[in-house]
């Protein structure tokens, strides 16, 4: 058996079981409960430093 053929068959069994588990678990990380302060958090980071647009006088 050459080195390719071994490599596909690991690749096809663990590393495929092995990335569906981390995607997996991302998603639950993602999910888990308590962390929506975390993400409620995050998502205002763009809209922290606005300051209100004032018009000049006579604009």
């Amino acid at each position: 058996m050459d080195t390719y053929s071994i490599l596909r068959a690991f690749a096809d069994s663990w590393v495929l079981l092995a990335m569906a588990l981390f995607y997996l678990g991302a998603i639950l990380w993602a999910f888990r409960p308590g962390s929506r302060k975390t993400h409620d958090d995050i998502a205002g980071i763009p809209l922290r430093n606005d300051r209100p647009i004032v018009a000049k006088d006579g604009e």
